[in-house]
This record gives C-alpha cells, structure tokens and sequence, in this order.
C-alpha cells in the first residue's frame, strides 16, 4: 500500500511569533513545488495561531507539540484538543518523549489524549522509544510493545485510521546520535508486525511510521529509503528552513 511520506518538524520551544511566521513562510515557498511529500511543522501554542494563518494557502501543515485530554474545565495553563484544532491545527504530538521525561506523561494519559485527539478532529502523532540503557539491557521491544499496546488501548480500526506513529529512541534525541540503518529498519518492521496483531494487517499496512532522532540532511536519505519508514520527526534540524528543505527533499 502506498503512504505518503510525512516529514514533520518539532519545533519545541523554540521562535518567538514572529520568528515562527518567519521561518514558516520560508519554509512554504521552498515547499511550493513539494507534491509527493507532506509536510508538517509544530510550533509552540502561542505561535499556533499566527502561522496557522501565515501558511493559509500553502502545501504546509500545523501541528500542536501536546494538547490536555479534557475539553474545558479549571485546568490552568493547559490547552484543549477543540482549542488546538480551532487554532489552525491538523496534527497534534503525544507522547513525546520530553513530555514523559519531565513532565510525568504517562501510557495512560497518552491513551486519554489520542482519545481526544480523534473526537476532535486531529490526527495523532503517538511517539514512541527506549531509552539507553533499556537498549542495552535488550528491553527495546518490550517497551515499545507496552508503549502502543497501552497506548491505544481501547480504540478500534477505523477511530485510528489518521494515527501517525513516531520511533524516537531516547538516547538519539538531540544528541547527534542516530540509530543504524539496521537498528531502525528493524525495530520499524516490529512494529508494523506489532500493529498487525494489535489491529488487522490493513490496518498495519496504512498506518505511517516515521524516525525521529538526530535527523538530518546528510542521514535523511539513508534513514527514508528504509523499506517501513514513511517519514521523519525532525527536531533541532527542522528550525532553519534551508536545513529542513533539504531533509524534505530527501529523494530528489
């Protein structure tokens, strides 16, 4: 089955608005010839909106960095999926692994989010990954297996037909390290097997599976011709637009 490539960029906390309008709109007239390629770009919740409405009109997509799984309430500092989508936004990440690290995310608030997610309209970007050391003690299916399974416990095919789901190894996350060819392309058909026996195998054969850590325009080839992978999740790499062209344009 043919997956349109995602190359989506997290911008984390980084770009003032103005600075994140900026770069966007680079970003979507070096874009503007992409057709075979999605691409998809998250700024922070304050500058959401702003790009949302810079990039009107263009090839490029928005996505939220995180959402809170209630749809209103007394829950300071937080932001609603409804929020986000009326914001300008299409995708939406969960689960990031900065998210569990610092900020207690959890395999069950992660469900209760995707769930959210869906009933209003945005498409999930579920990440998941080890760290190093459960690397090293040869935990890295497991983890992964307790990751989705929990993750999207409870949900159907088709409430899951837009989910994107996002390898990120801890350990390659903003250290310049990247996981081997070999290291990805096999923990990427577990995964699509893993999704086969949770689902159905046309449910495994439509879902995206994108890398993410230390991606960037010198291993981006290497990394996107792998057979299960169907795009990236670029950090650091994706806040310059002329660096994350040339990730986008991987196959040109």
């Amino acid at each position: 089955m043919d997956r349109l490539p995602l190359i989506a960029g997290n911008w984390k906390m980084y770009k003032t608005g103005p600075e994140a309008v900026e770069t966007a709109m680079d970003l979507a007239q070096l874009c503007s010839d992409i057709h075979d390629v999605e691409v998809m770009i998250a700024p922070t919740f304050l500058s959401l909106p702003l790009v949302a409405a810079s990039l009107e009109g263009t090839h490029v997509k928005i996505g939220a960095q995180n959402l809170y799984f209630e749809k209103e309430g007394a829950f300071t500092g937080e932001v609603s999926a409804d929020m986000i989508k009326a914001a300008g936004a299409q995708y939406v990440i969960i689960g990031h692994s900065e998210r569990r690290l610092y900020f207690g995310e959890t395999d069950a608030s992660v469900c209760k989010k995707i769930k959210s997610a869906i009933k209003s309209g945005l498409k999930p970007v579920l990440c998941i990954g080890e760290t190093e050391s459960q690397r090293a003690d040869e935990k890295t299916f497991s983890i992964l297996d307790k990751q989705v399974s929990n993750g999207l416990k409870g949900f159907g095919f088709d409430e899951l037909a837009q989910l994107v789901l996002a390898y990120e190894p801890v350990w390659a996350i903003g250290t310049g390290k990247t996981a081997s060819v070999d290291q990805v392309s096999q923990v990427h058909q577990y995964l699509r097997s893993s999704l086969e026996k949770l689902f159905s195998k046309d449910f495994s054969n439509q879902t995206r599976l994108l890398y993410g850590g230390s991606v960037n325009p010198e291993n981006a080839k290497d990394l996107m011709g792998i057979k299960d992978v169907d795009g990236a999740l670029v950090g650091g790499a994706s806040l310059d637009a002329n660096k994350f062209i040339n990730i986008i344009k991987y196959n040109k």
